[in-house]
């Protein structure tokens, strides 16, 4: 049942209303703002219907209630007669639902009433699913999405924090691996201890057994006294080993013998040093595959690759690049101390259709780039790497190989139309006015995507008119 808030003087309206819609509705009166602010506080409705009069005499105040309950997250329709026709169209665009004139249709109404309350029920869940993915993601706020991918990463993150247990994260250069140990280390208990980053690809082999293990004065040709390794470095904290892949053969048995003792020894030194700290894993490449070619030993890879955990390429998270270009352009942009509001639909589109070799690493550059080239305050398709400008033509041409020049432009200015529409909730006008073109140029595009004949016009380009033109507001 659908629980009707209505805002009247009219007390009569609430038995006329409560007949008229029927058993699916239930229709409760308030007449004064408190009183219907208490009922949707206390969740006692789920739609609110403004009944304006215009023979009222608190008209006046009677509309400025309505403007804030309109303006507020709740859903709301509303009743006016055809002398507030224009007051009921701001209410709309300050957040109401929709409005119907007096008497109104009890189908229309029911209608109107059922795709409100559609309505309102979306938003709550999305509040729920928007809680549960903070609590899921609570410690790994430096990484960014709420796709599923993501949530999978945050749900081993949680489960592994707490535990010493080996990890083994395996991704793609740019996906974020350090990002994931960091979180893993920030949630256990090690959280208020050091954690040291190694990339072991960056050390030289000569090097890389000093670098991990220390030495002592001595302990061969340039020492000139003694250094703590990162072993000892990490202390009681956490150890990521990055690219773990490209460590020597002859450290690989030596770090393997650590991890099964649990202490090491400095170079040029007999004396054993108990290992405190919790190491984590990271490659790109297949060390399963290195088993087999002889490149990475076997009980190694076994020892390390306890957890396992997927750091996706942003490809495979692509409804997350949005959320994270966006991020980016906020650090960026403040960093650079050039204000920059918002990347437009149509570079989004293409950020979107890009397949990102370098993942979310070659995004954050992309981005950067785009605000020093950008000339305003808005980030356009112009502003991107003209790679990226190139590949999403060509994935266009891809699916139409035997389309003409014009064919592909047109399909493109069809894809960027059904993107601004949906990036703007359905509402057309507000779509246009994204994409600086014509309402009417618009519906052409649509009405192209929905399968009508295209002609000659439907490439022809049209200004975007006046706000005059676009008092109305456009349909969903």
């Amino acid at each position: 049942m659908i629980r009707i808030g209505l805002f009247s003087e009219d007390k009569k309206l609430q038995p006329i209303l409560s007949s008229a819609l029927g058993k699916g509705f239930q229709v409760l009166v308030e007449s004064d703002e408190a009183g219907i602010k208490q009922m949707l506080a206390s969740g006692g409705c789920d739609v609110v219907v403004l009944d304006l009069d215009s023979n009222h005499d608190s008209l006046e105040e009677r509309i400025e209630c309505s403007r804030r309950i309109a303006a507020s997250e709740s859903a709301s329709v509303v009743m006016v007669d055809d002398a507030l026709r224009t007051t009921a169209v701001e209410l709309v665009r300050l957040g109401a639902h929709g409005y119907c004139r007096k008497p109104p249709s009890v189908r229309d109404l029911k209608n109107m009433l059922q795709r409100a309350y559609e309505n309102v029920s979306l938003k709550r869940k999305l509040h729920s699913v928007q809680q549960q993915l903070a609590e899921a993601s609570k410690g790994c706020d430096q990484m960014i999405g709420c796709s599923s991918p993501m949530q999978q990463v945050y749900d081993l993150v949680h489960r592994v924090a707490s535990l010493n247990a080996s990890v083994l994260i395996v991704g793609e250069s740019g996906t974020g691996k350090e990002l994931i140990a960091q979180a893993i280390h920030n949630l256990g208990s090690r959280s208020n201890r050091p954690f040291v980053a190694v990339s072991c690809g960056a050390i030289p082999e000569t090097l890389i057994e000093s670098e991990l293990f220390g030495h002592e004065k001595g302990a061969f040709t340039g020492t000139v006294g003694s250094r703590e390794g990162y072993l000892e470095q990490a202390g009681d904290g956490t150890l990521f080993l990055d690219e773990v892949g490209e460590i020597t053969l002859s450290t690989q048995v030596k770090l393997l013998r650590v991890l099964q003792q649990r202490e090491f020894s400095r170079l040029g030194s007999n004396r054993l040093l108990p290992l405190r700290a919790r190491i984590i894993f990271a490659t790109h490449q297949d060390l399963g595959e290195m088993v087999q070619q002889g490149k990475f030993r076997q009980d190694l890879y076994y020892r390390i690759n306890v957890m396992r955990i997927d750091a996706p390429s942003l490809q495979e998270h692509a409804e997350d690049i949005p959320t994270i270009a966006m991020h980016f352009l906020r650090q960026y942009s403040e960093m650079y101390e050039k204000p920059m509001e918002y990347i437009d639909q149509a570079a989004m589109t293409v950020l979107q259709s890009y397949s990102w070799p370098g993942n979310v690493r070659e995004l954050e550059n992309t981005i950067q780039r785009a605000i020093i080239v950008a000339s305003d305050t808005c980030i356009r398709m112009q502003d991107l790497p003209r790679n990226i400008q190139e590949e999403n033509v060509v994935s266009i041409a891809d699916h139409h190989p035997d389309s003409s020049f014009e064919c592909q432009i047109r399909d493109f200015k069809v894809k960027l139309a059904i993107a601004a529409v949906r990036e703007n909730n359905g509402n057309k006008t507000l779509a246009a006015r994204s994409l600086n073109i014509s309402r009417a140029y618009l519906h052409r595009l649509i009405r192209l995507a929905e399968g009508a004949p295209a002609s000659a016009q439907d490439l022809v380009d049209e200004p975007i008119p006046d706000d005059s033109m676009l008092s109305e507001l456009g349909s969903a």
